[in-house]
């Protein structure tokens, strides 16, 4: 059956719209804590967790009536980055968590991501689950008056964060001496990123720290890294770090101004910790989008390249599955999972830092690892049909494959939002695979048109 609420990831849409209205949040709230309070006998709690957004007080407010209405205590984190409210899920508990956001969506938008006790995302059947109790009848599902349940603030959550980032870096490693510039996107890590930094030593130099309710992403972040790549310049710094609006997500720097995307910062990662021995499963996972360049790189100092789907969802399910700890997404979400269970802009910063400190090296150095390979995306859009499965795009896939032989790939998906066709390509003769990406883009088009 097709889902009404429920994308890629968690609940998401523009606020005050269906269904990210604040009826739905307190539905989902009351769905939520009925899932999750049918075992034992303790006073059952969530903790909930958002980021900047105007509609995040609404949000918060809808969801915390719709829990205690269900008999679940309300823990209340405010503005903290959502690794954090996975973290504080496992550290407090909890029955439940919960982040308010849209991640790297622009202001006007808000979501909500449901964590499980063990601080990782809900699974398919648990959101469907979830899905039918919002769209049912409310009614059976409020506990009698003497067990709602209460709410209150947590002062300690960004305290707490700090903490837990700080100790993913070995004990010996000081940021002293390193001039850093920072850009949290006016977003959940406004306040913990540039603090955690500070106290590891660092002269700390803040961007995107000002958030209004309306200027998360804007201009800024990891999404819009300009006035990052500006400031780094500008100050001299030795790193600048971008993150987006929950946090989940970073770009990194280098001091002369230029974007190591998350390719890189996962090779550096990768080859950092296996030289000391705790890079697990012999090599880490990415999508089918992240560049040939990364996976040449990681096969030439033994290691492999496990491709999932785009989406860091089956990143981190394969990873679970097959006992990998560091994997991520060209984009710059990676888990590094000794230490979280979703994507964390700021302890992947850090284990970047810990490579630059331990080698003395800048940061151009350290985060070049490779060489990428050119690489050519066409959307096509489509009004109806299935024009992936029409013989003449197969065709002109097969081909396109063929011509870029073992020097290349082609991918081909269907975007999970809208109706387009994502199509890329990538190989060492950039003109041979523009032309690839060319035939086929047309292929579909045509295909498209025929319905």
């Amino acid at each position: 059956m097709a889902r009404r609420l429920f994308g890629t990831d968690g609940i998401r849409g523009q606020a005050n719209v269906f269904p990210m209205t604040s009826e739905i949040a307190m539905k989902a709230g009351m769905a939520a804590g009925t899932l999750f309070s049918n075992g034992g006998s303790h006073r059952h709690r969530v903790v909930i967790g958002k980021d900047t957004r105007l509609s995040g007080y609404m949000i918060e407010t809808a969801l915390t009536s719709g829990f205690t209405a269900v008999g679940m205590d309300v823990f209340l984190l405010g503005p903290v980055p959502t690794p954090g409210v996975a973290m504080l899920t496992r550290s407090m508990r909890a029955d439940l968590g919960v982040m308010i956001s849209a991640s790297h969506n622009e202001s006007s938008d808000n979501g909500i991501k449901f964590f499980n006790p063990d601080g990782y995302k809900l699974s398919d059947e648990a959101e469907a689950e979830m899905e039918a109790l919002i769209l049912g009848p409310t009614d059976k599902m409020l506990v009698p008056a003497d067990r709602i349940g209460r709410a209150k603030r947590v002062e300690s959550a960004q305290e707490r964060y700090i903490e837990f980032a700080k100790r993913t870096l070995p004990r010996d490693v000081r940021l002293d001496g390193l001039r850093i510039v920072i850009d949290c996107a006016n977003g959940a890590g406004y306040q913990v990123a540039p603090n955690a930094l500070w106290e590891l030593g660092a002269e700390v130099i803040r961007i995107g720290v000002d958030p209004n309710g309306t200027n998360i992403n804007l201009k800024c972040g990891s999404t819009s890294p300009q006035a990052l790549c500006d400031k780094v310049r500008e100050v001299r710094a030795d790193i600048g770090i971008g993150l987006d609006g929950d946090a989940d997500r970073v770009v990194i720097v280098d001091e002369k101004g230029d974007i190591v995307d998350g390719d890189q910062i996962m090779a550096v990662i990768a080859e950092s910790w296996h030289k000391r021995g705790t890079l697990a499963a012999g090599g880490i996972v990415a999508t089918v989008m992240s560049n040939l360049g990364l996976e040449l790189y990681l096969k030439d100092h033994g290691l492999t390249l496990a491709r999932t789907a785009v989406g860091d969802r089956y990143v981190v399910e394969h990873m679970r599955k097959h006992g990998f700890n560091v994997g991520g997404e060209q984009s710059g979400h990676i888990v590094l999972s000794d230490f979280t269970t979703t994507g964390d802009g700021l302890v992947s910063a850090l284990q970047v830092l810990a490579v630059v400190v331990g080698t003395g090296k800048p940061v151009s150095q350290v985060c070049k690892r490779f060489e990428r390979l050119p690489q050519v995306l066409k959307n096509v859009r489509y009004a109806n049909g299935k024009p992936l499965e029409k013989e003449i795009v197969i065709k002109a896939i097969d081909g396109g494959k063929a011509r870029l032989g073992s020097k290349g790939r082609v991918v081909i998906r269907a975007s999970g939002t809208e109706p387009v066709i994502r199509v890329m390509a990538e190989g060492d003769d950039h003109k041979l695979v523009n032309a690839v990406v060319d035939d086929i883009a047309a292929a579909v088009q045509k295909a498209a048109a025929s319905g």
